[in-house]
């Protein structure tokens, strides 16, 4: 396994099930110009991965202020898609899920992005991609370990404000908070300022 980090995001056209239920292909490049979270989850109708598409759902609102689009996709059929979508959440459904569901069914698109565990399943993988294209942030969770969505919108904000400032972001940045010069005399201010000394 190797990182997608700096390199072009995997093209990929496939089948969706949309917002409103309907059927569609879409490809990664319908997105260019814009902030994609790509998250991929093993299995519909599974126990975890329920959890986290309505979270992400839920925080979709924040994602598109700030320009970005979400985008699922898992293995599954478009049809498993749609009929996972159509069963209430008390009863193991996700629900009226507003972003596109994506169906990976030749597997292609999670081996592509490296993240294929034994030719079955997606791991949890989550990738961040710019504007242009290319892979910003990744990272990857084993089946049973459901992923962070604050973080994603976090990371979300730091990509945001090293594009449009040139600055970097340090550990446990958050927006509206200082960032760095990316020099040395940058590192040792912000340091000084920020870090208790031992």
């Amino acid at each position: 396994m190797t990182t997608l980090v700096t390199k072009p995001a995997p093209e990929f056209a496939a089948k969706a099930v949309m917002p409103d239920n309907s059927f569609k292909e879409i490809k990664l490049s319908d997105y260019k110009g814009k902030y994609v979270v790509l998250f991929f989850y093993p299995l519909d109708f599974t126990f975890v991965c329920p959890s986290e598409i309505i979270a992400f759902n839920q925080e979709l609102g924040r994602f598109k202020e700030k320009g970005a689009e979400v985008i699922g996709v898992s293995v599954d059929s478009e049809y498993t898609h749609f009929a996972w979508k159509g069963t209430p959440i008390e009863h193991g459904g996700i629900g009226d899920i507003q972003y596109p569901l994506v169906a990976d069914i030749t597997k292609q698109i999670a081996r592509d992005y490296g993240i294929l565990l034994n030719d079955a399943v997606a791991l949890r993988g989550t990738f961040l991609i710019d504007k242009k294209g290319i892979v910003r942030h990744e990272v990857v969770n084993d089946l049973g370990l459901g992923r962070n969505i604050d973080e994603s919108l976090r990371m979300l904000d730091a990509l945001k404000f090293n594009d449009e400032h040139g600055d970097v972001c340090p550990a446990n940045w958050h927006e509206g908070e200082e960032a760095m010069k990316p020099t040395a005399e940058g590192v040792a201010e912000y340091l000084s300022k920020h870090v208790a000394h031992v």
